[in-house]
């Protein structure tokens, strides 16, 4: 069981143990609580910590924990927040994009599902894959470095700027390299950068949401580009930069999320050539290069190191391979475009805090580094291979287009329903399909909020990263199989136990 599960659980149950003890009394004793549940004592530390928060527990240090006393302030009655709804729409009228975000493309993935609920919609690495050892010993060795806590370069340590250089390749230098907070916080910065509110902005079809729901808190228009196992289609991009006359085109060229397509060889020259014909900027978000699987073979270089125009800005980051908090990132470009960049990210955050840096230099720089990597290469490799074919012998009517060799999801397509099954059609069907896959303990991301238009077919996007290894993917696949009977029925080939 996941720690986070065992920390709710015992905090449930102390919650209903509540009556048995008066208004300051005191609670059994850490060590008890760990004997009795069976749990860790960060657990119960943990699980004290969140009643505390709640206000029910009082913690005192040397003395132990209690039941909190009933507060004897008067409630103070709810305000009228009424007002708030003609304040954020009064002048929505000229706007050309509307400026409520629909984030739920993004919570979805952050979301921890309920204890007992398999996580096939997790965005980041197990806590079994993530190199926390590595990353503890760099962060107490850059804690004592001289000046580890003063303010650092607003453009960010040279070291660390350096070596996203390198990671990068080509002409690229370190002058030209921005340290960020996440790969999010850095697409925000770009597009920001390169696109007024009202523009369009050309995007992969399907694509990240969070890139979407940026683009449309910015104000921006998103214009689908389809791909194919082979990326976008350079034609249809083509068309579109005609047809829009938009300055900005955002790709994932390697283990494009959520299709795990690699834009092909020929295609690589023919998007820059067609960006810089357009008078465009290329953001490339190289977000999972750190997770090619073991078999991947040798990875194309990123569009960045193969740029001398100054086309492509470049997103790469260090947190999908490390730790939802680990949230470094790098911002590359070339000519005037880097100084508005520089600018934008110094007014929203200052700087990437020094000890966070020195930490990721220490961490990179270490010999656990590489092995950390090999490891989960590895481990991913095995998990994709154990989901494709739990897939193919108990869900065939579930189409798997393409078998990624990086990365940490697969991207398929749902049946398109049958005679009496009407609700199995397009969204509906998706909508159904994910709300059974929840009642049957599965947690798994909806395809729909991946398109910026409607869809062509219903999808679902399953992860194999955010789980405890390969028998909890065997054990996921077969409660999806209750889920595709109650709402695709019939439409199966021959049925699995």
């Amino acid at each position: 069981m996941q720690e986070r599960s065992s920390v709710g659980e015992l905090a449930d149950q102390l919650r209903r143990e509540f009556d048995r003890y008066s208004p300051g009394g005191k609670l059994p004793s850490s060590r008890a609580l760990v004997e009795r549940f069976r749990v860790s004592p960060v657990t119960v530390s943990r699980a004290l910590a969140q009643l505390a928060a709640e206000g029910l527990v009082v913690t005192r240090p040397g003395a132990g924990a209690f039941r909190a006393r009933p507060s004897r302030t008067t409630a103070t009655p709810a305000g009228d927040t009424s007002w708030q709804e003609v304040a954020l729409s009064a002048d929505g009228a000229s706007d050309l994009v509307p400026r409520s975000v629909d984030a739920s493309g993004v919570t979805v993935s952050l979301a921890a599902p309920p204890p007992g609920v398999v996580e096939f919609n997790g965005g980041y690495l197990h806590p079994s894959l993530q190199p926390e050892r590595a990353m503890a010993a760099a962060l107490a060795r850059a804690g004592r470095r001289p000046g580890a806590w003063g303010r650092p370069p607003m453009e960010g340590l040279p070291e660390l700027r350096e070596w996203f250089a390198r990671t990068i390749g080509g002409s690229v230098t370190a002058a030209e390299v921005l340290v960020g907070a996440g790969g999010q916080a850095a697409l925000t910065t770009a597009l920001r950068a390169l696109a007024p509110p009202g523009a369009p902005v050309l995007v992969e079809s399907p694509t990240y949401p969070g890139m979407l729901a940026i683009a449309r808190s910015a104000g921006l228009r998103p214009v689908p580009v389809p791909v194919d196992p082979d990326g976008v289609k350079p034609e249809l991009l083509a068309d579109a930069f005609r047809a829009t006359g938009a300055r900005v085109f955002v790709c994932q060229p390697l283990f494009q999320n959520p299709t795990g397509a690699v834009l092909a060889a020929g295609r690589r020259a023919e998007v820059l050539r067609i960006a810089r014909e357009a008078g465009a900027f290329v953001v490339e978000d190289d977000f999972v290069r750190r997770l090619a699987h073991e078999d991947a073979g040798p990875l194309p270089r990123p569009l960045a190191a193969d740029d001398p125009d100054g086309v492509v800005v470049h997103v790469g980051s260090l947190t999908k391979a490390t730790s939802p908090s680990f949230r470094v990132s790098a911002l590359a470009a070339r000519g005037p475009v880097l100084e508005r960049l520089r600018a934008i990210q110094v007014v929203d955050t200052f700087f990437v805090p020094r000890p966070l840096q020195e930490a990721a230099l220490e961490l990179v720089g270490s010999p656990a580094w590489p092995r950390h990597l090999r490891t989960v290469a590895a481990e991913l490799r095995a998990r994709r291979d154990a989901m494709t074919s739990a897939l193919r012998l108990r869900l065939p009517e579930l189409a798997l287009p393409h078998i990624p060799s990086g990365g940490y999801h697969l991207w398929l397509r749902l049946p398109d329903g049958t005679g009496g099954t009407s609700q199995a059609f397009g969204s509906q069907g998706e909508s159904a399909f994910t709300s059974a896959a929840l009642r049957a303990g599965v947690a798994l991301t909806p395809g729909r909020p991946y398109f910026s238009a409607e869809p062509p077919a219903a999808h679902v996007r399953l992860s194999f990263a955010a789980v405890a290894g390969t028998e909890e993917i065997a054990e996921g696949v077969r409660r999806l199989r209750a889920a595709c009977d109650e709402v695709f029925p019939g439409n199966g080939s021959t049925r699995r136990p």
